[in-house]
């Protein structure tokens, strides 16, 4: 089930601590501006060895696109350096949100500006997740939480604005872009 801002999907857990962005999206990959094809380089290092053939045994064997859309990840999820290549690269493999104690603030802000959701929970919920993995999730973005049975409703921290852009689908430049006559028009009047 999917409608604007909702969608339900199965959890794909990822219990490990300090996932750092050249874990998610090695700097090898970093050249490229486009966000199309970037999931393929997702956890690289994990998933492949170093001259390119597929690892037996990742933490990332068990995932399915078309039924894990949303990460349980341990705390820290996203530090080390800015790249907005890390949400791209895990948008583009199919990710919609990951869930996790906690977030590097870089990581968090660029998720929210490129369509990544970060869900903020706290540590019993995150450890509840953790033990359970593969649970079937409802995530309402307009409303900022998500329900699973067996754990009930969870707000999560999410300001008005990255709500409204996650829930239509678009980042930020593209609402700037939706409002791009307005924009002219205001300019125009202005005596600059």
């Amino acid at each position: 089930m999917s409608t604007a801002g909702t969608f339900t999907t199965h959890t794909y857990n990822l219990p490990i601590e300090n996932i750092d962005t050249d874990q998610i999206i090695p700097a090898q990959f970093l050249t490229t501006t486009e966000r199309v094809g970037l999931g393929k380089f997702c956890f690289y290092n994990w998933r492949y060895q170093p001259n390119g053939t597929p690892k037996d045994e990742h933490p990332l064997k068990e995932f399915d696109r078309d039924q894990h859309s949303v990460i349980v990840a341990g705390t820290n999820f996203g530090c080390g350096s800015s790249r907005e290549h890390a949400p791209w690269a895990l948008l583009d493999m199919g990710v919609k949100a990951v869930i996790s104690s906690r977030f590097a603030d870089i990581f968090r802000n660029n998720s929210l500006k490129n369509g990544l959701l970060p869900i903020t929970v706290s540590d019993e919920v995150a450890d509840w997740l953790l033990q359970h993995p593969g649970v079937e999730i409802e995530v309402n973005i307009p409303a900022t939480k998500f329900s699973v049975a067996g754990l009930g409703e969870i707000e999560f921290p999410l300001d008005s604005f990255p709500a409204y852009c996650l829930s239509q689908g678009i980042d930020q430049l593209d609402f700037l872009l939706r409002h791009e006559k307005d924009i002219s028009a205001h300019e125009q009047r202005q005596p600059w």
